[in-house]
């Protein structure tokens, strides 16, 4: 019996074996039974949590593509395949709502479409990106590493801390301290 033929069902320990096989062999075919099985559901459920249909299907992707990239760190003997998949969900759900709740205001009337951008727009943008890269060259390794996984990578800080093996809090004072740098960096380069 290969190790694929016993995940022909749908109870929660094919589910949970689905996730080992990807985890310990790349299983293409598990992880097609796991999309197949999840999505649905995974959209369905962000979608009980308020998001908007698009939203629901890119999350829903997201969580999947999560399980494919983390499948080594889930325990079937802490939790069931279904309730790791939807914590996953979750937390990516929480992420965008945070990300939404920084991003400008609704009533911001940068936020109205006024057709293409005016070149000297484009060229204060790129003087904007170029200033802010020069502005994180600036930080210690360790802040610049915090600041790099939690901007760019988007993770949440305490995923930043289990992958760094570090306290939350060191997290946070780093995080903290590489915004207080970049601010002044940012302000002393403004034209």
């Amino acid at each position: 019996m290969s190790p694929s033929s016993k995940i022909t069902g749908v109870d929660g320990a094919s589910l949970s074996a689905c996730i080992v096989n990807i985890a310990e062999r790349g299983d293409r075919e598990a992880f097609a039974r796991l999309f197949s099985h999840f999505a649905p559901r995974v959209k369905s459920y962000l979608m009980r949590l308020g998001a908007v249909p698009e939203a629901a299907e890119e999350l829903a992707q997201e969580t999947l593509l999560t399980v494919w990239r983390r499948a080594a760190a889930f325990d079937p003997t802490r939790a069931a395949a279904s309730t790791w998949i939807f914590t996953i969900a979750r937390n990516l759900r929480i992420d965008l709502s945070r990300r939404e709740a920084r991003g400008v205001p609704a009533d911001d009337p940068s936020q109205h479409d006024s057709g293409p951008a005016a070149p000297d727009d484009a060229l204060s943008s790129v003087e904007d990106e170029d200033r802010i890269s020069r502005a994180l060259a600036t930080l210690p390794k360790e802040q610049a590493q915090v600041v790099a996984l939690a901007f760019f990578a988007d993770k949440p800080h305490s995923e930043i801390a289990r992958d760094l093996g570090l306290p939350l809090g060191t997290v946070k004072s780093r995080l903290r301290l590489a915004m207080s740098r970049l601010r002044g960096a940012l302000a002393e380069r403004r034209p």
